[in-house]
């Protein structure tokens, strides 16, 4: 994986760079906005972290003029703590938003975090919108859900998890994982909330949901669905 580190802080980016690469990342790194936005046009990055306040072009144009050509995901890092400024970095086309000084670790959890979804959707992107399992269909670019012929209401959580989980049949997913990748990475209630909607699911979906046919507990691991 490789990333572009964009900040005027050197020290900052050194110690970015460093911790990065421990982690097996490739890592580029430039100081002002223009240095980044040319680096971004001639290199195929995985993931983007973009200061705002730079010298030469501000952060917010070099995000959106990136945008103009690629939907790599890209993370603000600023110094301010405000709800308006990151509104106004997301409207620009940010992905996620670091305000510093941040904890490394969240950082990484981060960059973790959104490649993983960054992956899903790409893999979404070449494959099928409607699939099918016995009676239970689902059609994603709609995102409708049917048990036979019958249309089912599923909230958004809840067609978030059916999908992934019908991408993926056999792949058992623990609790934490599902969390991850359904709900996020900084979802803060509980985990048995993950419990709550598969037993929706199976509710709304399965024939017998005391005895589900393809939405399956791994006893002590997790859920998966069976084709």
């Amino acid at each position: 994986m490789r990333i572009l580190v964009v900040d005027d802080e050197q020290l900052l980016v050194k110690g970015l760079k460093f911790n990065l690469e421990n982690e097996g990342y490739q890592v580029d790194t430039c100081f002002d906005g223009e240095s980044g936005l040319e680096m971004a046009g001639k290199v195929s990055y995985d993931l983007i972290l973009l200061d705002i306040m730079m010298p030469k072009m501000d952060g917010l144009e070099v995000c959106m003029r990136i945008r103009q050509s690629s939907t790599v995901p890209i993370i603000m890092l600023t110094a301010k703590d405000d709800d308006t400024d990151k509104l106004i970095g997301f409207e620009y086309g940010a992905d996620d938003y670091v305000t510093k000084p941040f904890n490394v670790l969240e950082l990484k959890a981060r960059i973790r975090a959104l490649s993983r979804r960054s992956a899903m959707q790409s893999a979404s992107e070449d494959k099928p919108s409607q699939i099918s399992a016995g009676h239970i269909a689902i059609d994603t670019e709609r995102r409708s859900a049917f048990s036979g012929e019958r249309e089912v209401d599923l909230t958004v959580k809840e067609f978030d998890l059916m999908e992934l989980l019908m991408r993926n049949p056999g792949k058992v997913y623990s609790r934490e994982a599902l969390l991850d990748l359904v709900w996020g990475y900084d979802y803060q209630g509980d985990i048995r909330t993950v419990d709550v909607h598969i037993r929706r699911v199976r509710e709304k979906l399965e024939e017998d949901p005391a005895n589900p046919e393809f939405i399956f507990t791994k006893w002590g691991v997790g859920y998966y669905f069976k084709s």
